[in-house]
Parts: C-alpha cells; structure tokens; sequence
C-alpha cells in the first residue's frame, strides 16, 4: 500500500513539466498571432535574458503599443504569469520593461498583482504535485522554514512580510515550499502582494530611465539595498513585539 502511495506520488510530478511544456507552446501561439508583424519581428519578442535583450524589447515594445496596446498588455501579463508561475529567472527584466512600456501609475500596479498571482499558481502547483520532491531534495531547508513557521504561527502574517521585503530571501524558493509548511494561501497572496511592493516600484520606476542604466547594480545600489533592509526590519517589529509581550504574560 506504501509503495502504491509513494509510485502514485511519484507520477505526480510529471504534470509538472507536461503543465510547463502546455504553458511555453500556449505562450508561442500568442507571440505567433502578433499583429501586423513579419516573422523575424515576431521572433524578437522572446523573454529579455540581459539588460541588452531588454533594452531592444522595451525600444520594440514602445514603438508597437502604438497600434496594439491591448496585445502588448495580453502579452506581457502571459509571459510575466508564465515566468513567475514556474519560478524562472529574470521576473527584473519584466518589472523593469513594464516601466518603460507603460506609464508608472499602470506598471506599478499590473506588475504587483501579476507577481501575486503567479506566485499562487506557483504555490497551487507545489501543493498539487511537486510536495514529496520538495521534502526529499531540501530536507534542511525546509526544516528551518518550518520551524520559523511554527515559531511564528500566531504573528505569521509579519514575518511573511518580512521575508518578503528582505532583499536577500529567495523568493521562488519561498513560493515553492509555503504549501508545504501549511502557510495560509490567502496570507501567502496578501504578503507577496504587499511585501514586494517596494522592489517593484523601484524596478518599474528604473524602466522610465532604462537608456542610461548600464547593468542591474544601477538598480539596486547599496543604498537601496540598505531601504529595503529597512522596510524587512520594521515589517517584523510587530511580531518582536508581539513575542516579547507573550513572554512576559507568561512569566506572570
């Protein structure tokens, strides 16, 4: 019975790829459809890998929402769901170029609620199929997680915050194992909503000067590093607080 559980488990996590491979031939199909473009156009518009990749799709981009707004818009929401649901590299690369195709009172909020969303169908695809690999392949990992979870479980919500807008924590990682350490989806949403509101800002408020940017140290200088270290720091004060009250009614 174990091993029909454990082979069970372990064709699970073929809907993974088969998900991802669906995903990448649905996104080919909307770049395929680009109005009014040549096939060599067509082929520009491919997922920035650098800041040179970037800075030719966002001088494209420009030009062509000129004409194709609502395809632009359809566009980059796909491939940014597309990134972030499947935890791949370079979400900077879109936040920056959503700066410098639309203006920032449209980028800023588009890119916090794509970030939202793809990172719960991250989580609703960790939780589905990938939660045995993720126990058998970052054991550590994820018993520290787990522990600072429980640890934290009555003030949860700030110390999701915290991770959050610590500049340092590895988001895709934290997205994928948040089901398995029994984080509440909703406080998951509501903390990557909230919680990358600042690096977001600051991604998209780089698109607007894009041209002078030289590489993605201008972005995130030492003194913007030290902002956010900031904001992480005060976001988990309520949760310090909280604890040590809880302390002292319990030495009472």
């Amino acid at each position: 019975m174990v091993r029909a559980i454990d082979t069970c488990a372990s064709y699970k996590i073929l809907f993974i790829p088969a998900i991802f491979g669906s995903a990448s031939f649905l996104l080919y199909l909307i770049t395929a459809q680009a109005p009014g473009l040549t096939e060599e156009q067509r082929a520009g518009l491919r997922l920035p890998r650098n800041l040179a990749d970037l800075v030719t799709i966002a001088a494209f981009l420009q030009q062509y929402k000129a004409e194709n707004l609502g395809y632009v818009f359809f566009l980059f929401s796909c491939a940014y769901l597309y990134k972030q649901s499947f935890a791949i590299p370079g979400s900077v690369f879109l936040n920056i170029l959503a700066g410098a195709i639309f203006p920032c009172l449209v980028a800023f909020p588009l890119v916090c609620i794509l970030t939202a969303c793809g990172a719960t169908l991250c989580y609703l695809m960790s939780c589905a199929f990938g939660r045995q690999y993720i126990e058998q392949y970052f054991p550590e990992k994820l018993a520290i997680i787990q522990h600072k979870v429980k640890e934290n479980h009555d003030r949860l919500f700030y110390f999701l915050m915290f991770l959050r807008l610590f500049p340092m924590t590895p988001n895709w990682f934290l997205n994928i194992v948040s089901p398995v350490v029994n984080i509440p989806i909703h406080q998951f949403f509501l903390s990557v909503f909230l919680g990358l509101m600042p690096y977001n800002y600051i991604c998209v408020q780089t698109g607007g000067i894009l041209s002078s940017i030289t590489s993605l140290d201008d972005v995130f200088t030492t003194e913007i590093l030290v902002k956010l270290l900031c904001l992480a720091i005060v976001a988990l004060l309520p949760s310090l607080i909280y604890k040590r009250k809880a302390k002292i009614s319990g030495a009472m």
